[in-house]
């Protein structure tokens, strides 16, 4: 009986001294302009063309390519530039407004074979260091598409996390590729040491 009531007390203790870092980081790490993007996501603050302004105009777009979608480079707000990282951090609103939900139900599909082939990978691997790897390299992907996409559709904060294989930037395409090459020489080397 008494042993529960010290974890009680220790839970109420943890919980009070979370919720007072929070606080601390929130008024005193953070920047202005990331405070207002949390502020923004939260409803606590409504800035449709400051903070939000992106988030607003890739649900727009997204919202207006309906099932189907207009048809490829017909899209209205991203041909007249209404949604300023479209290229880059906000890629997947022009799939959506170009494709439709067909489209953007297509592109996810084929990341998911790729995620789960590289855990099919990462399965058959015989050393712990190949298969860690393999896991890391999913891991990695997955943390990338939920954070993009959740951005997009506002469901998470506007972090400028690009789209694995999708979004401009040699920097983030080099990063996936090596990634995935080092991967694949590893599977290699299983191959071999088998034959």
């Amino acid at each position: 009986r008494h042993n529960r009531l010290w974890w009680l007390i220790g839970f109420t203790i943890v919980e009070l001294a979370l919720c007072q870092g929070c606080n601390y980081a929130f008024d005193n790490i953070l920047q202005p302009h990331q405070r207002t993007r949390i502020e923004v996501l939260l409803g606590m603050k409504d800035d449709p063309t400051g903070a939000g302004y992106n988030v607003n105009q890739s649900l727009i777009a997204i919202g207006s390519g309906q099932f189907t979608g207009k048809g490829y480079l017909q899209g209205t707000q991203t041909k007249l530039r209404f949604v300023p990282e479209q290229d880059t951090d906000f890629i997947f609103c022009t799939v959506g407004e170009e494709w439709g939900f067909v489209g953007s139900t297509l592109l996810l599909l084929c990341y998911l074979a790729l995620i789960l082939r590289i855990i099919y990978i990462a399965e058959r691997q015989r050393d712990k260091f190949s298969m860690l790897y393999a896991y890391a390299v999913a891991s990695i992907l997955l943390f990338h598409l939920t954070i993009n996409i959740g951005m997009v559709l506002g469901l998470l904060p506007v972090i400028g996390i690009p789209l694995p294989f999708f979004s401009y930037g040699g920097s983030s395409l080099w990063g996936f590729t090596i990634l995935l090459a080092i991967m694949l020489r590893l599977d290699a080397a299983r191959v071999n040491k088998l034959q």
